[in-house]
């Protein structure tokens, strides 16, 4: 009887457990090859501060950041814990999407492999960033909307309302699915669902989670309007709609043949049309963020429903005489997946990266937000060369007496710099960084010790403040997005600098 069940646990989920393993162990294996992005360095840090909101972020990307430190201390590892399990869950549920279906093995594995073989996937998975998480609430609202639409179930909706508004407090770009989502209702035969009161206790619900963090923004003079328009100015008027929709296929690249098949069989296929809904909010979504110049990725948690359905509707069109299409495809998937693996996870080190992409003759052909091409991809300059501005400000500040570190501030010029020292400098009891980037702005003391001065990144105009005036290092690792920032050590005040430091931080919270 044991025996029994074993092989009928096998039979059902033997397939999505070898792939929810292959997956971990992919990211397990490789989590501490780079250091931690700059941006899960300010997340890490908004975790120091819990609160209903912040600068650039709803607040639940900080919660997950203590519930990460606490289980594993602070580590490279234990940050990049939570996107690992994620996108392991993302399989189980693409898996149960391809079941529900009525697809077998063949359809299932075809499914997984999509999303085991997504570049972009892969990237987001490595890094603690809110994408991550968003990625995920975006499948499981695609789920949900599902076994509504196979049920009829009223008790989905109050679990989309719930998922909505814990997408909310996660990454507000989920109002792009969501105003799709509702669009599509009135544009499908799913308008009936309309004529309930469910859809509306959905929309109180998610209403009723956000609400904190709406009040916080309200309180606080919507931050996130001056976060966006700061973003449009610097990176989104580097966006293009040819790259856009360029990268729409190259995020997924290896599972193009299995992606496509899925969103022509919901919108185009007479057994494809009870989940027509899915590939309108596809469209809708894509075309909102058209519209916004948004970046690229903002679409990625689109596409894991579509290998749901690539996977399944594939095997129903290739089988009998056609089934090597089939293997063709899988084929394909894996040695693109293989061959273009170190730009989708960070396998290799800078140098053997670099090395790797001019033996095929693929040097600079990494775009970065800047519109400008660059040997490595932007995220893997942003995790490395952290480490080493930690030494130099730990040498730095111990090069001081006692006495001198009591009146010794250490200042970074953004969040990347000030959380990589704040997160690697704890072991060395270095104080707290200050900046004026971003959330750091709300937590600037009023006044600083200004006697001495660890100044990291350019001097602005603080030279003609100081009598001594030293650069005490610079970031030398090859190819970190920070190669060559200096860090300065300022004595003997000339001026008030503590009065100039409080006049800049009225200027500045007064700005946003």
């Amino acid at each position: 009887m044991k025996c029994q069940r074993i092989s009928s646990w096998l039979g059902n989920w033997g397939l999505i457990t070898a792939f929810v393993i292959i997956k971990l162990l992919v990211h397990f294996l490789t989590n501490t090859i780079y250091e931690i992005h700059r941006d899960g360095f300010l997340y890490i840090e908004l975790g120091n501060h819990l609160n209903w909101g912040y600068f650039s972020v709803p607040p639940s990307i900080a919660v997950f950041a203590n519930i990460a430190r606490f289980i594993f201390g602070d580590t490279d590892f234990g940050i990049r814990f939570f996107p690992a399990i994620i996108g392991a869950i993302s399989l189980v549920i693409i898996g149960i999407m391809v079941k529900e279906m009525g697809g077998g093995k063949m359809a299932q594995f075809l499914a997984l492999l999509a999303f085991l073989t997504s570049p972009a996937f892969l990237r987001s998975n490595t890094l603690f960033q809110p994408v991550s998480f968003n990625q995920f609430y975006w499948l499981l609202l695609s789920f949900l909307i599902f076994r509504l639409i196979r049920t009829e179930r009223p008790i989905y909706w109050i679990w989309i309302g719930i998922i909505a508004g814990l997408a909310f407090l996660n990454k507000y770009s989920v109002v792009f699915y969501l105003t799709a989502f509702l669009i599509s209702i009135f544009l499908t035969s799913t308008r009936k669902w309309l004529k309930t009161y469910y859809p509306y206790l959905s929309g109180f619900i998610a209403l009723l989670i956000a609400l904190p963090n709406l009040i916080w923004q309200f309180q606080h003079d919507w931050p996130v309007i001056n976060h966006m328009r700061e973003l449009a100015e610097t990176q989104l008027i580097h966006v293009r709609i040819d790259n856009f929709l360029i990268e729409q296929l190259m995020m997924n690249f290896p599972a193009i043949l299995i992606w496509i098949p899925g969103l022509i069989f919901i919108l185009f296929t007479r057994n494809g049309k009870q989940y027509r809904i899915f590939g309108l909010i596809y469209l809708l979504t894509l075309l909102q963020i058209i519209i916004l110049r948004g970046k690229h990725y903002y679409t990625l948690g689109l596409y894991t429903m579509l290998f749901a359905f690539g996977g399944y509707i594939i095997v129903k069109w290739f089988h009998g005489r056609l089934q090597f299409v089939r293997y063709i495809i899988i084929g394909l998937s894996i040695i693109l997946a293989l061959f273009i693996l170190p730009i989708s996870l960070p396998v290799m080190k800078p140098e053997q990266y670099v090395r790797f992409m001019k033996s095929i003759g693929m040097e600079k052909n990494q775009r970065w937000e800047d519109g400008l091409y660059h040997e490595l991809p932007q995220d893997y300059a942003d995790m490395i060369g952290w480490k080493e501005l930690t030494g130099i400000v730990r040498d730095t500040y111990y090069s001081l007496t006692p006495e001198q570190r009591k009146h010794c501030t250490i200042f970074a010029n953004n969040y990347g710099e000030a959380g990589a020292i704040n997160f690697y400098g704890r072991k060395y009891g270095l104080p707290r960084v200050i900046s004026f980037n971003d959330s750091y702005l709300y937590w600037a003391p009023d006044s600083i010790a200004d006697d001495y001065l660890i100044k990291v990144g350019e001097s602005d105009d603080l030279v003609e403040m100081y009598d001594d005036v030293k650069i005490v290092g610079r970031i030398s690792t090859p190819y970190a997005r920070e190669y060559g920032m200096p860090v300065y050590l300022f004595k003997n005040p000339k001026i008030d600098v503590n009065r100039y430091y409080q006049e800049r931080l009225h200027q500045e919270r007064n700005d946003q």
